[in-house]
């Protein structure tokens, strides 16, 4: 029988059982509070908040609880989702989205991350994210918020960063990103084209070997503006070496990329590469030089043409009256001599001011090039002469003599570059010279012969290659050259239409290249003049300016038996037509004076007889007129100073002409 308890110790009883209730009812107290706090919390969240409850075995699970956030999210009232099966709320859910990460976590236990997908219903489209894990209790929880301005900035800030690499790869010029220690960034597809490093070899370094000792000066200078001062920058002509070692002319601009914060986080360099540009640059300087030296030249060299002629015009009137049997005989024909290597030299001065082509003709140039290689193999025999020559060349309309001089000018050139003998090259092919290629030189595009002329001698700097086409430029001893030969070659060529230009390393020889421009005329064989004096009695109008040149032509004309009548100038030259056409036989014209051009008095002397007969005479034309005005019907040309047997003979031929 079990002992009953005493009075104190139902009192310590009852005094314990009253700690317990109170202690319960603070615990409860306690619980009432968490649970008020965790209740606004979870009214309160701005995430939105699903608890779930497994049924079917994980199968489905039914809402438990659902907040206002989850509300307005979802657009699912607490009524429409509390104690439905989530499969009823969305029948087309499948396991590879929310269903399925619910059951993974509800089976592992273990916290998932969903992605933010995308949504679309009757009310509104964008995106969501999910976090879900499990609670003790064993139901899942899925917190939520809606995502879709942060995704579109997101897609806005890609979109951005899609657009401006865009531009960087899609800009025709370098682009170079550096950070703020110089290292690379990025580099776009243009930078690897043109200095062949790429991205991947390059980024997060410093690119040591790219800028020349000579350049670090304004490289700095651009460093110090863009990184300290915060400056943009343009316009800044330096040089780069590519990866191969080659250097580059190079125009640079640059600015910084500043972050979010506003603080200079890199510095986004533009390389323009500008190589063919200065090389244009140069050629036109070259061109625009050579075209005021050459006025120059032409102007000199017609003056001293016209003293030529008056010296050859008084020899050839004594050597008339003299045979070969007079003591003065050879000093004549030597002053003849003399003479003619004055003219061959006022002619190359000619040439070079590009004063125009006397006697033009379709012309088949390996006929022309392989007359000259003979010509000139049997005085240099330490030359070996090697010849490749197009079947079937293009014709060409030049003045065959002016091209032989240029020919011989680059075979002389060669000789003296190969002091103890050589190889020469000549090579002739049809070309097409398209609108790029052309553009510096300002000739044509189109159809042209190719001449190249190679020798195995000692080659050219730089910086004589671009000297070679001055005038009086010459690598010889003073008196040893008058520097014309390619100076006038350079003339020659230019006042055919074409192109001459130089490639050359010391040491390795050098190789001309000559472009003329096709013609479609039929070949014409050349024909000879014999070196007989022919008379005549027939009236001669002989129409210049210059009164030495009068004094001895009247000279000359009486010798060879005309009757000579002198205008001194254009207009005066339409007077004397006019009241003596009827007994003047031919005109003889000069190109250049200074009232009225020879071109513009052949045109009124036409005008008035249609059949007149005129012979050119200048020491050179202006653009070509002389060719010009042959076109137009005039009957022949006569370059001064000339000779009484070849005017004789220029006479003869016009006025026997049928």
């Amino acid at each position: 029988m079990a002992k009953k308890p005493t009075y104190e110790e139902l009192e310590q009883r009852v005094k314990e059982l009253e700690q317990q209730a109170v202690k319960r009812k603070q615990a409860e107290e306690k619980l009432r509070e968490s649970e008020g706090r965790f209740s606004g919390m979870f009214e309160h969240m701005s995430s939105g908040v699903a608890v779930y409850e497994s049924i079917d075995n994980g199968e489905d699970f039914v809402f438990k609880a659902f907040n206002p956030a989850a509300e307005g999210i979802t657009h699912i009232s607490q009524n429409e989702a509390l104690g439905n099966r989530l499969l009823d709320i969305f029948p087309h859910m499948d396991k590879s989205g929310l269903l399925g990460t619910l059951q993974r976590v509800w089976k592992t236990g273990r916290e998932e991350h969903l992605p933010p997908f995308y949504y679309k219903d009757e009310i509104r489209e964008g995106w969501r994210e999910n976090r879900i894990y499990k609670l003790p209790t064993g139901e899942v929880v899925a917190l939520f918020d809606d995502v879709t301005e942060r995704k579109q900035a997101e897609e806005a800030l890609r979109e951005s960063e899609e657009r401006y690499r865009t531009v960087l790869e899609s800009n025709p010029d370098p682009v170079v990103v550096y950070d703020m220690e110089g290292r690379v960034v990025y580099l776009n597809p243009a930078f690897t084209r043109v200095f062949g490093w790429s991205l991947g070899e390059q980024i997060g370094k410093k690119i040591d070997n790219f800028v020349p000792e000579e350049s670090w000066p304004e490289t700095r200078m651009m460093i110090k503006k863009v990184t300290e001062l915060e400056e943009r920058f343009s316009g800044l002509e330096t040089r780069r070496y590519t990866k191969e070692g080659n250097i580059l002319d190079i125009r640079i601009s640059g600015s910084c990329y500043r972050d979010h914060e506003g603080n200079v986080a890199a510095s986004i360099i533009n390389l323009r590469d500008i190589t063919e540009q200065k090389k244009i640059e140069a050629q036109l300087q070259q061109a625009q030089k050579m075209e005021s030296v050459g006025t120059l030249a032409g102007g000199i060299a017609h003056d001293f043409n016209n003293l030529l002629m008056a010296i050859q015009g008084r020899t050839s009137i004594v050597l008339m009256s003299k045979d070969s049997s007079h003591p003065d005989f050879d000093h004549l024909k030597g002053v003849e001599g003399h003479i003619k290597s004055a003219a061959d030299l006022t002619r190359q001065l000619l040439a070079f001011a590009r004063g125009g082509k006397y006697e033009v003709r379709p012309t088949d140039l390996n006929v022309l090039i392989e007359k000259q290689n003979r010509m000139f193999g049997r005085t240099k025999k330490e030359i070996i002469i090697h010849g490749k020559y197009e079947e079937n060349l293009w014709s060409v309309e030049i003045d065959r003599g002016q091209i032989e001089q240029v020919l011989l000018n680059l075979y002389v050139n060669a000789w003296q570059a190969m002091p103890g003998g050589g190889d020469l090259y000549l090579k002739t092919e049809n070309v097409t010279l398209d609108k790029s290629y052309v553009k510096p030189f300002s000739i044509e595009h189109g159809r042209y012969v190719k001449i190249s002329v190679t020798d195995t001698g000692v080659g050219m700097d730089k910086a004589t290659q671009k000297k070679i086409f001055d005038p009086f430029f010459t690598t010889k001893e003073m008196g040893r050259g008058t520097g014309l030969g390619l100076a006038s070659s350079y003339g020659i060529i230019k006042n055919h239409g074409g192109l001459i230009d130089v490639y050359s390393q010391k040491g390795h020889g050098t190789t001309f290249n000559i472009y003329l421009p096709v013609s479609e005329k039929q070949i014409i064989d050349e024909e000879k003049p014999s070196g007989d004096t022919v008379k005549g009695t027939e009236t001669v109008l002989f129409v210049d300016d210059e009164d030495i040149i009068i004094e001895v032509a009247e000279e000359l004309f009486k010798e060879l038996g005309y009757k000579v009548l002198i205008a001194r100038g254009g207009k005066e030259a339409i007077e004397v037509y006019e009241k003596n056409k009827d007994r003047i036989d031919i005109v003889i014209l000069d190109m250049i004076m200074p009232d009225m051009s020879g071109s513009d008095t052949y045109d009124r002397l036409k005008e008035i007889d249609p059949e007149i007969k005129v012979l050119l005479s200048s020491g050179y034309s202006v653009d070509g007129q002389a060719t010009e005005i042959i076109n137009r019907g005039c009957k022949g040309f006569i370059q001064k100073p000339f000779k009484i047997e070849e005017l004789s003979q220029k006479l003869r031929a016009i006025l026997d002409e049928e």
